[in-house]
């Protein structure tokens, strides 16, 4: 790079030497990391990502744009040896990838890192898996990618610094998405600390994706089209292929210096191999936008408590963040199934009326029932608290007995109030039992003892529906 000399005698603007830079050091801590240095309730949390990850993708065909998803894999590619998850048959790495990426986030029902509004597994776990199965990985090798990509993710996520990412219009998954993924298929390809450090430049070239697609099924494309990116930028790494050593903090286009106006780097590196980030990403044991999920736990509470009302006007009243009500207002009488995954209204109003709330509440036959509509207008008030962090509400329910008021201070499946592997085992045997029937348990033990797992192509086996034999056969 080009600049004015310095009163050092140095040009302004001069990028340090990639030892001593932010790229170098969270790419040197993930080369060196090996499974002993990875502790127990760490590798625990890992394989409980990849257990809700496997889960929401085998749930994905009850998504209602998942035929236009299916169409454009069609025209990238048909035949080929990678698994997507609750898909018979073989499709070309890339394909799969991509597929894989989208059926995760699909149902609005992975995982998330809260504090940047970031959705990890879909841009991690593909590509991940992709390589893990073609070259006949061990489930040992896979766990520790995956550590490796989620922890990278989440603390380059952190460093973006959300409240200066998110004004400048930039989601998260599609910008910090690509470089999870990258370091964790990149491990699996067996690069060096060079050839990582550019497989997070080929992927950070490829960051993009911004929140006026929020609403819009695009809004989820931006993880499914992050996690190709990070297969590309690993997979051409891993040729020779150059980018920049400094990807993340160079002056002139690094992730952080164009996103986030410089974010806070020194999150990125703050007790690494240390503490563990990736332990502050939440699951949602319900389908539903982050947002919504305090109020589904609050609805929860107070119906095993006794009834909810489903005549009454007002008789429900909810309080939330006033960004969470400005943002989540306008999908008062969802059109769609994303749209009542959105709703804050549709999944008090399902949950008064039905007891319930899992992927069938959210089909049409259910958001067209006009019962829904009339509980939604007449019994469900939402109103915005200043008062309330974006993952907290109030919700206030009067019956004839008298009033039950339930605050929500983290939603269950919060690292601040965490849902037990029971709670994701229930999940995964509600979303895989349809499409793998008997072998859903063989696989949730598969993953919960992923270390134990030879080769990762024979669980990726188990993952096509009817039986479909693949590579690990």
């Amino acid at each position: 790079m080009t600049g004015t000399a310095t009163s050092a005698g140095q040009p302004a603007g001069t990028v340090p030497p990639a030892s001593e830079g932010l790229t170098q050091k969270l790419v040197s801590w993930a080369a060196g990391l090996r499974y002993d240095d990875i502790p127990l309730h760490v590798r625990d949390r890992a394989k409980d990502l990849l257990i809700d990850a496997v889960a929401c993708a085998l749930a994905a065909d009850d998504a209602e744009e998942m035929a236009q998803i299916a169409a454009l894999a069609a025209h990238l590619g048909s035949n080929g040896i990678s698994t997507v998850i609750g898909e018979p048959g073989g499709r070309p790495a890339a394909v799969a990838t991509l597929l894989n990426g989208y059926r995760i986030t699909a149902l609005t029902s992975c995982d998330v890192y809260a504090p940047a509004r970031f959705h990890v597994t879909p841009e991690v776990v593909p590509p991940a898996l992709a390589i893990a199965e073609r070259d006949r990985r061990s489930g040992r090798d896979l766990l520790v990618a995956l550590v490796a990509g989620f922890e990278l993710a989440t603390r380059i996520a952190a460093a973006m610094d959300y409240a200066s990412l998110r004004p400048r219009g930039w989601h998260t998954p599609g910008v910090v998405g690509p470089l999870g993924g990258a370091a964790a298929a990149g491990l699996l390809l067996g690069l060096d600390e060079r050839g990582l450090r550019h497989a997070l430049g080929i992927a950070a070239s490829q960051s993009s994706g911004t929140w006026a697609s929020w609403g819009t099924p695009t809004v989820k494309f931006h993880q499914a089209r992050a996690a190709l990116a990070a297969l590309m930028g690993a997979t051409l790494a891993s040729t020779g292929f150059a980018a920049s050593d400094s990807v993340l903090e160079h002056p002139d286009g690094g992730l952080l210096t164009t996103y986030a106006g410089g974010g806070r780097p020194e999150r990125a590196t703050d007790g690494l191999g240390e503490a563990w980030e990736l332990e502050q990403i939440s699951l949602r044991p319900w389908p539903g936008a982050t947002p919504v999920q305090p109020v589904i736990t609050g609805l929860f509470t107070l119906l095993r408590q006794g009834s909810l009302p489903t005549t009454a006007p007002g008789a429900i009243r909810i309080s939330v963040n006033p960004v969470v009500h400005e943002q989540h207002a306008r999908f008062v009488h969802p059109q769609g199934t994303f749209e009542a995954m959105l709703s804050v209204h549709y999944a008090a109003a399902a949950i008064a009326l039905w007891g319930r709330l899992g992927f069938v509440e959210f089909q049409p036959r259910a958001y067209a029932d006009e019962r829904l509509a009339t509980v939604i207008d007449r019994v469900i008030e939402v109103t915005p608290d200043p008062k309330l962090g974006p993952l907290q509400c109030r919700v206030v329910v009067e019956t004839a007995d008298g009033t039950r008021v339930q605050d929500v201070a983290a939603p269950l499946g919060n690292p601040d109030n965490p849902a037990s592997r029971a709670v994701l085992a229930a999940k995964f045997t509600a979303c895989a039992t349809g499409s793998l029937g008997d072998r859903a348990a063989q696989v949730l033990d598969m993953l919960g003892t992923l270390e134990a797992v030879a080769d990762v192509a024979a669980l990726c086996d188990l993952l096509r529906p009817g039986g479909a034999v693949g590579q690990g056969q």
